[in-house]
């Protein structure tokens, strides 16, 4: 066990992140080449070891948190690993991407500050990685069933290496050119360096995993007939004995106002797919950058932060990010009691870069957008915006103002699975009330139109957590693999309708 004193003697130490000036500089992870031994163990040993181990509610994985804390506070890097990975296919990702609702669930959290939970995940994988624990877990035995996966993202990638490993032959179908889906492309390099993707897409491929790129299921092919596009998705089912569909929510919201047909008005993850095509190797340049412009994100989200980061090391004038929202306080609310995840005022690593450098919070809450001013040659050049009441959003008259804008990120969020292609139709998908991809509480996809069919993360879910997506990929692996065998062993973590924890508990579908 950990220290039964730690949280008592050892304050919270987070891991600092590289001076402002040093990673403007570069496009490696904000942490990188930081020490975090022997300060992660240290802070491992602030772990209570508590009775009911809140944090695990808080995290959909289940992660066995207080167990590999122990073990990291005692430097047993090898028990430490294991013991992540018994729940986590990914950890590597989660430990650098995820907003660690664990935290907030932490025990700690009632009257004192949580354990560092992210930081020791992130150390006990990297240390593992840098002791060559990481092997391939190629199947015993194969059971003749085929899976496809469609999507290449964190819920596509889950459920495609529990599904090898379990015996199934895997094979993961992915339009892009890369392996990854939104971790390759809508992640920037200095939030996740890929080099952990590709290293762990190395080790499925080792274990079995077919990986099949530039295949656009249900899509359009510009080398195939109409006829051919339109039966894809229909014929990989035919052939297949089971098909999981993890292609995200890539519908992205809009922002109709006058002026939107201005040049230099993008959708966010169009800019950031471009600046991490650069960092591939693919282009020297981006298409859309941010240098010499003055930049205005427009969504207050996780998304237009990385905006935001991306931007300032582009060389952007100035950088502001609009949010609807109003500010929120320094504590939780009573209707967001511990231990549910409260939406408190937080800096992202890019909002301490951009406040270093211009010396303020680049964000304005409660705002929104009105209209867009261009030049003679069609090109944005400014945003006019106005304040808005906290409850409606209605505008308030008089608060109107003008910033200069030579390139607006539009980072509004994702309505659910892309409308165009065929992939709906073909597969006989239904959607549900918000517009995803309709799912029973097993994730086989609702109608009877498709058996042998499941949807597993955001296309089922809407736009949430990379934790989410992992744990659904999990859950919907067990339940192909119950499909195909009449049993299984693997571990669902979650069922297709649960939903965060609230104040009134874990909420399912009935209960909005």
């Amino acid at each position: 066990m950990t220290d039964p004193f730690g949280f008592l003697r050892i304050p919270r130490e987070p891991v600092p992140a590289r001076p402002v000036e040093e990673r403007l500089g570069d496009w490696r992870e904000v942490h990188a080449g930081q020490a975090l031994l022997p300060l992660v163990s240290r802070q491992a040993d602030r772990c209570m070891d508590c009775g009911i181990p809140f944090c695990h509610t808080g995290c959909p994985l289940g992660n066995l948190i207080p167990e590999w804390n122990a073990y990291a506070a005692h430097a047993d890097w090898r028990a430490a690993y294991e013991r992540l990975h018994a729940t986590n296919n990914f950890p590597e990702v989660t430990g650098r991407l995820c907003p660690a609702p664990c935290e907030d669930a932490c025990v700690l959290t009632i009257n004192a500050e949580p354990v560092t939970i992210k930081n020791v995940e992130q150390a006990i994988v990297d240390e593992g990685l840098r002791r060559g624990y990481m092997a391939a877990s190629p199947p015993e035995r194969h059971s003749g069933k085929t899976v496809a996966v469609i999507g290449s993202g964190p819920a596509g990638l889950a459920a495609a290496q529990q599904l090898t490993r379990a015996g199934h032959a895997v094979t993961v179908h992915e339009r892009a050119d890369r392996i990854g889906g939104l971790l390759r492309y809508g992640i920037p390099e200095f939030k996740m360096e890929k080099a952990h993707l590709d290293r762990r897409i190395e080790q499925m491929r080792a274990e079995g995993t077919v990986f099949v790129t530039g295949h656009d299921v249900g899509g359009t092919d510009d080398t195939a007939t109409a006829g051919d596009a339109a039966a894809d998705a229909a014929e990989l089912r035919g052939r297949c004995d089971a098909v999981v569909v993890a292609i995200g929510a890539g519908e992205r919201r809009e922002l109709p106002v006058p002026g939107r047909e201005l040049r230099g008005i993008h959708q966010a993850m169009e800019y950031l797919t471009c600046a991490n095509r650069v960092r591939e190797g693919d282009w020297s340049k981006s298409p859309i950058t941010a240098e010499g412009r003055h930049v205005v994100i427009v969504g207050g989200g996780d998304t237009g932060s990385d905006c935001m980061g991306t931007a300032l090391r582009q060389g952007a004038i100035s950088v502001v990010q609009l949010d609807i929202n109003p500010e929120p306080g320094p504590g939780r609310t009573d209707d967001e009691p511990w231990p549910v995840y409260p939406k408190t005022y937080r800096i992202s690593h890019a909002h301490d870069e951009a406040r270093g450098r211009e010396g303020r919070d680049p964000r304005l809450f409660a705002c929104a957008t009105l209209r867009f001013e261009g030049d003679a040659a069609g090109r944005v050049r400014a945003l006019h915006l106005t304040a808005v009441e906290p409850v409606g959003r209605s505008p308030l008259a008089g608060t109107e103002r003008v910033v200069p804008a030579g390139l607006v990120l539009l980072a509004l969020g994702f309505s659910g699975p892309e409308r165009a292609g065929g992939l709906r139709e073909q597969l006989g998908l239904e959607y549900d009330e918000r517009g995803n991809y309709a799912r029973d509480a097993g994730f086989a996809a609702s109608g009877g139109r498709a058996p042998g069919v499941f949807v597993a993360g955001d296309a089922g879910r809407g736009q949430s957590l990379v934790v989410w997506a992992i744990a659904e990929g999990r859950a919907v692996a067990a339940a192909v693999d119950r499909y195909l065998t009449g049993s299984t062993c693997l571990p669902a973590p979650v069922a297709a309708h649960d939903r965060p924890m609230t104040a009134l508990g874990r909420m399912r579908y009935g209960d909005f």
